[in-house]
């Protein structure tokens, strides 16, 4: 940690992907693995996207993606290991909080498994009613062309 002033920052442009892989893969067990591509196309379907700087330094990120009325899911909350303890974690969840995009929203949910009682401190509280989860990948049925998302599309509204 140097002395340069600690920012953040909402503009998703701003981040370097490797830079921001190689602070997943440090910070994040739950992270490993993922691409560069793949970050991209998540940072591209998020809005707000939150990121935490010293000086050129990335030590911080997180994301979320809502409706911007109903729900509100924040994802990928991460400060590099030298920066815990100082309050940035905490500050970086309650900028996500505070954006405008999610400050309204009826519900926000976070999703982790790690570090919860963190999470409890900023208000956070254990949901036991929607952990429902399916993985696309053991299921290639589902998984259908543009086409064909759009003949479903057509069909059902034909019905209407």
């Amino acid at each position: 940690m140097t002395n340069t002033p600690i920012q953040f920052c909402e503009d998703p442009d701003k981040i370097d992907i490797a830079a921001l892989q190689n602070l997943l893969n440090l910070c994040a067990f739950w992270a490993e693995g993922r691409t560069k591509e793949g970050l991209e196309v998540a940072i591209a379907n998020s809005n707000p996207v939150i990121t935490v700087w010293e000086g050129e330094r990335l030590i911080g990120f997180s994301r979320a993606t809502t409706d911007c009325v109903y729900r509100a899911t924040i994802w990928d909350v991460v400060i590099h290991p030298e920066y815990r303890g100082i309050g940035l974690g905490s500050k970086l969840v309650e900028t996500m909080l505070a954006h405008p995009r999610i400050n309204g929203v009826e519900r926000v949910y976070l999703m982790t498994t790690y570090q919860q009682d963190f999470y409890k401190q900023i208000g956070f509280q254990e949901n036991h009613t929607t952990t429902m989860v399916i993985y696309n990948n053991d299921f290639p049925q589902h998984q259908i062309s543009s086409e064909q998302s759009e003949q479903l599309t057509n069909e059902i509204m034909q019905q209407y």
